[in-house]
């Protein structure tokens, strides 16, 4: 997986009025937890825009005051209006033990459904797995040519090497289904075929007449 490189500067001041200054600095105060102690520390906002404003997911090695972590992003928290930055929870990562964490959902292919007319529907973006940081992906792949119209794939029907999917496993990940002109044409069709029967069934109807019609004639 990639990672990302942060650099920060302990605090030892938690308190709402250090933390006010602070954000009025745009400085994001920080928490780092999992590891022997918890780790309080701070960085100018600037320093997460790679971290935060993109689908990727990192490892993040944060440099605090020199020494380093390995972590992952585990909460963020916005502003309700002006949607700044105003804390990050970090949790502390080991190569041997394993983590959860969601990973970016990448759809390769044509589906047969959309050729058909129908509209994917991606319904999860990201989907979480569990795993030692080694084997993690980018991305989890997944291919959709074989997708038909009306179909679906859940993540029970997923599987990847060395890690675990850990959602439930009935979650839609993503779906084909009928558009609206789709339907349209479909009835269009379904209603051709039905006056091209009627009109068969009603020719059918005339000749049998005609037939009668004749023998009646020859009777008399």
């Amino acid at each position: 997986m990639k990672s990302i490189e942060i650099k920060a500067k302990s605090r030892k001041e938690v308190g709402k009025k250090h933390t006010r200054k602070l954000r009025k600095e745009n400085f994001v105060p920080c928490v780092l937890y999992g590891g022997k102690e918890n780790v309080h520390f701070t960085a100018h906002e600037n320093e997460f825009r790679n971290l935060i404003y993109t689908p990727n997911v990192y490892i993040v090695n944060l440099n605090v005051d020199g020494k380093n972590y390995n972590a992952i992003m585990q909460s963020i928290q916005f502003h309700p209006v002006t949607d700044k930055i105003l804390s990050i929870d970090f949790l502390e990562i080991f190569e041997e033990k394993k983590i959860n964490i969601a990973i970016p959902v990448e759809l390769n292919g044509f589906s047969e459904g959309v050729k058909d007319g129908g509209k994917l529907q991606l319904s999860q973006r990201r989907l979480k797995v569990r795993g030692l940081i080694k084997d993690l992906p980018d991305i989890l792949d997944i291919n959709i040519d074989n997708v038909k119209l009306g179909d679906s794939i859940k993540t029970g029907e997923l599987s990847y090497d060395n890690i675990e999917l850990i959602d439930p496993k009935n979650t839609v990940v993503l779906s084909v289904k009928l558009t609206r002109m789709a339907k349209s044409e479909e009835v269009e069709e379904e209603v051709e075929e039905v006056e091209e029967g009627a009109e068969v069934e009603e020719g059918a109807e005339g000749a049998e007449a005609t037939k009668t019609t004749e023998t009646t004639k020859k009777e008399e």
